[in-house]
């Protein structure tokens, strides 16, 4: 088993084994020790060492919405799997309306025109009742050709989706109906159940802890507290450089794939 991280309880234990009686940090309790770690985690997870992970969620048919999952930051990559196992991905819509719409006949009652229990929606793109095309953004309709108006679409996705916060959700649009998707997000780790970080940036996250100990500390003089800030950004950029290495092999990937001739017609 790779032994790449480290876990907070670790440190933590660490951190009170290694204090000494006239250290300035040596009364903190191990809550606050915790609290001041996992903040360490947020802070250097979003800016060096992103947590990304990948899952696959269902969708809900009924009005074609996938929860978000509970350790969800931000998004990468949301698609689907296609018959080679490639991931098609879909397009992000922030203008796209998913507000529950549906269509009704004239009594006013919902109409489901495939019978799979499902009402039909109206959508910015069709409508399914008349089972006429919505003519907006097109230039002209001649001899059964539509002409789209230049920049108002095009693209290979396979679906859009909006991403919606304050309901939780990822609302998709797509006439494939698919049954599930793949989400590729960046994670909070300090949400995990057991929170860990890269060994390359245990240091940093030790100095972390200590300079936030110590920082609003009346005891404390102000050159230690600055000494101790300087030390944690000191550690920091060198977890940087230690996770984000470029090696020799990548550097002649890169020149070899810069220098590459185009073949001639």
């Amino acid at each position: 088993m790779a032994r790449d991280t480290v876990s907070v309880e670790q440190i933590i234990n660490d951190i009170i084994l290694t204090s000494d009686g006239d250290d300035y940090a040596n009364n903190a309790n191990g809550v606050v020790l915790r609290n001041y770690a996992l903040r360490g985690i947020r802070e250097m997870g979003f800016d060096i060492m992103k947590r990304i992970k990948s899952l696959k969620l269902s969708v809900n048919a009924s009005n074609n919405t996938v929860e978000l999952p509970d350790d969800f930051v931000d998004y990468t990559k949301i698609g689907v799997i296609g018959s080679d196992g490639l991931i098609y991905v879909f397009g992000e819509n922030k203008n796209q309306n998913m507000a529950m719409k549906y269509v009704t006949d004239a009594a006013g009652n919902k109409i489901d025109s495939n019978n799979d229990g499902v009402y039909d929606r109206v959508d910015a793109k069709t409508t399914r009742s008349s089972g006429q095309e919505n003519y907006t953004f097109r230039n002209f309709l001649h001899q059964g050709n539509v002409g789209r108006a230049y920049g108002m679409g095009g693209g290979l996705y396979s679906g859009e989706f909006r991403i919606n916060f304050e309901q939780n959700r990822i609302e998709l649009h797509s006439t494939a109906g698919y049954t599930e998707i793949i989400i590729e997000y960046i994670a909070d780790e300090a949400r995990s159940e057991n929170p860990s970080i890269h060994i390359y940036a245990e240091n940093a996250l030790r100095s972390y802890v200590y300079y936030r100990l110590v920082e609003r500390k009346a005891n404390v003089p102000n050159s230690e507290k600055a000494r101790a800030r300087q030390e944690y950004y000191n550690e920091k950029r060198l977890a940087n450089a230690r996770i984000k290495s470029f090696t020799k092999e990548e550097a002649l990937k890169t020149i070899r794939k810069n220098y590459k001739q185009s073949p001639k017609g």
